[in-house]
């Protein structure tokens, strides 16, 4: 019975081995290949297709400033002492020479009164010096006293006209104390900030009022030492100041003959044209136009820079492709901002707008249901 056992695990061992040789010795079935891959195919809308178009192409550079009168001044008080009235506020209008403030003059008034009665006293020591210089000619001619004499009266004669005009001026400059008392406007514009107060004490210089004429207004901006070099006097600009929802025209003026001191940037000055909402102190921000020539472009972000060398995705036939373009200036056609094509497309060729984001070169595309529409 053992050997029976024995016999029959041995056949069992050896079907089991010959059915696993056979297994492994079967060829394997092929795995079936991977489907080739469908072409994609990208829809158009008319936003992202963008014709390539001749225009006039104007060079410019961005400034921003602040509006400013051409004609500002400042009332100043010309003496110290007390500010008795100030009879114009903010907003009114005045007139070169109109009395705007005064201040009070009982102390002038006293300084006039002291000059006056000193000149009075140098008068008459004046007539006393005539008076005895007369007399000691006569007592000369009759031998009565020396020539000497009459030099010494000569000489006290020519002291007390000489204290009668030093005296007068004192009159004069106390006189000129009292009117500078009275502040008038030296120029014609409207006042813009009222700076002190009646009863106040001012101090010679002392401000009291701010004087503006917007009859002539302009912007002064300031420049880069690199850009200040392309603007010239003459130069046209266009300008968005808060408050007024159009652009105003201006004009390059002036232009500072010196850089400043740290920043090394130079101040130009353009002068805006007359406009009823413009104020002094508004910001205003724009482009001075350098050039404007005939010119290929597109918008920038049509050119493409993931490569060494701009190109676009031109919409040849059915498929996108990637053509190396030579850009030129940035400028404005138009309003819309534009750069140059200087090589690389012709007028009418259609291109990828950046806006449909990376597509591969050679993707298929289509436009949608409604009709394109070039940019």
């Amino acid at each position: 019975m053992k050997r029976l056992l024995l016999g029959l695990v041995v056949v069992l061992v050896a079907g089991a081995a010959g059915l696993w040789w056979m297994r492994g010795a079967s060829p394997r079935t092929p795995a079936p290949a991977p489907a080739a891959p469908v072409a994609a195919v990208i829809e158009l809308t008319p936003a992202d297709i963008i014709e390539a178009r001749t225009g006039a192409l104007s060079r410019s550079i961005e400034i921003s400033g602040t509006v400013r009168a051409v004609d500002s001044a400042f009332v100043k008080a010309r003496v110290s002492g007390e500010l008795r009235s100030v009879s114009v506020r903010e907003g009114d209008a005045v007139k070169a020479g109109q009395r705007v403030a005064e201040q009070d003059t009982t102390e002038l008034d006293l300084r006039l009164r002291q000059a006056e009665q000193q000149a009075a006293s140098a008068r008459s020591q004046l007539d006393i010096a005539q008076r005895a210089l007369a007399n000691n000619r006569a007592l000369v001619a009759q031998g009565f006293i020396s020539p000497t004499a009459l030099e010494a009266s000569i000489s006290n004669e020519a002291g007390a006209q000489a204290n009668l005009q030093a005296a007068l001026a004192g009159v004069d400059l106390a006189r000129k104390a009292r009117a500078d008392a009275q502040l008038t406007a030296p120029i014609s514009g409207v006042v813009s900030q009222r700076l002190a107060q009646p009863g106040e004490r001012v101090a010679v210089d002392a401000r009291i009022l701010e004087i503006v004429n917007l009859s002539r207004l302009e912007v002064e901006a300031a420049l880069a030492p690199e850009d200040a070099a392309s603007v010239r006097p003459g130069q046209s600009a266009r300008l968005r100041v808060e408050g007024i929802p159009n652009d105003l025209k201006a004009r390059v003026a002036r232009m500072n003959p010196s850089a400043q001191a740290g920043s090394r940037a130079v101040s130009i000055y353009l002068s805006l044209e007359p406009h009823p909402a413009l104020r002094h102190g508004l910001f205003g921000r724009g482009a001075i136009t350098l050039d404007e020539r005939q010119a290929l472009s597109l918008p920038p972000s049509a050119v493409r820079l993931d490569r060494p060398q701009p190109y676009v995705l031109s919409l040849e036939g059915d498929r996108l492709r990637a053509k190396t373009v030579r850009t030129g200036t940035a400028g404005r056609v138009g309003g819309e901002e534009r750069v140059e094509i200087v090589e690389g497309l012709s007028a009418g060729d259609r291109v990828l707008a950046g806006a449909a984001g990376a597509v591969p070169e050679g993707t298929a595309w289509k436009t949608s249901p409604a009709a394109p529409a070039s940019r």
